[in-house]
């Protein structure tokens, strides 16, 4: 079992949705990656900051967790960023109303000691000349390096973006963020040109219609489950990547067969996500369901095709 070290932001999150709205709760990319990992038993650290308003209560529940906090520095004077966001009938387009960078905004990551020869590095959406930091500082090259970005760093610094993409293993980004970034608008045209960026391994995320990984013109597709009622679909790509990278230092499996099962693993974790508020599903979800709903996806993706 590998170690796995997560760097992203922790956050406040206001979030309005059909169902319902909150005041500002637990959010930012790390705790939703930190916590879909903690279901497997692996060792983790996040690699953020916050500010003096943020509840130790939060912090506690990361400690909880199994995660290594020493790497979230609290800024005295400062406060935390916030984002608020609120998302339309559909749930697959949203408006952000708030964003307050705060102490995020000067962040120097501090990679802790214990962490630096870690297997599987996770670099959560953040500036990419943090992500950058943070690889520089990794005494021991990480058997796995997992990119998650967005189209906002590919539109205001797309120069030190492929600086970080050329150094990874993988990169997660959703369709509309692969077209982007390669100009093609198809996902298969999209994943080649990206390879030659540098990844690897290209997974692209189709939201409620599952997620593609790429690897040297192979495809595999994971479908995502079918799902009665969708309540805050906020977080779920990072608790894809949670999911993913948690589930690789796991088995310390490295191949292209092994990350099929983590894509596995990944899309059944992001299909709890969505079904509360925030990280408050991630927070209560037991091994037991986790496992239960496991063998809903192996029902939905395994079967005999009769070659007649």
């Amino acid at each position: 079992m590998g170690k796995l070290l997560i760097v992203g932001s922790v956050a406040f999150d206001a979030i309005e949705t059909p169902f319902g709205k909150t005041d500002k709760i637990l959010g930012g990319a790390a705790p939703f990656i930190g916590m879909a990992a903690s279901q497997f038993n692996v060792e983790s650290a996040i690699v953020s900051v916050v500010g003096n308003d943020f509840p130790q209560e939060y912090l506690d529940l990361l400690a909880n967790k199994n995660i290594d906090i020493s790497g979230i520095e609290v800024v005295k004077d400062g406060k935390t960023f916030f984002w608020k966001g609120k998302y339309h009938n559909d749930l697959n387009s949203r408006d952000t109303l708030e964003t307050q960078l705060n102490v995020l905004a000067d962040f120097n990551p501090i990679v802790p000691d214990n962490f630096k020869d870690a297997e599987v590095l996770m670099l959560g959406n953040l500036n990419p000349s943090v992500q950058l930091s943070v690889i520089n500082q990794m005494e021991v090259k990480p058997k796995l390096i997992v990119l998650d970005t967005m189209n906002f760093w590919m539109d205001i610094a797309l120069e030190e973006l492929m600086q970080v993409i050329a150094k990874v293993d993988v990169i997660t980004i959703n369709d509309e963020e692969a077209r982007q970034l390669s100009g093609e608008y198809s996902l298969v045209r999209a994943a080649a040109k990206i390879h030659a960026m540098g990844p690897k391994y290209i997974v692209i995320k189709k939201g409620e219609h599952g997620a593609l990984l790429f690897h040297n013109g192979d495809v595999f597709f994971a479908p995502a489950l079918p799902l009665e009622e969708v309540f805050d679909p906020t977080g779920a790509g990072d608790t894809f990547a949670g999911g993913f990278t948690g589930y690789i230092a796991k088995t310390d499996d490295y191949s292209f067969e092994n990350m099929k099962n983590a894509v596995i693993h990944a899309s059944n974790l992001a299909s709890f996500n969505v079904e509360k508020f925030g990280t408050e599903r991630l927070q209560k979800l037991t091994s037991e369901e986790v496992y239960n709903r496991l063998k809903q996806f192996k029902s939905l993706t395994q079967f005999d095709i009769k070659l007649t």
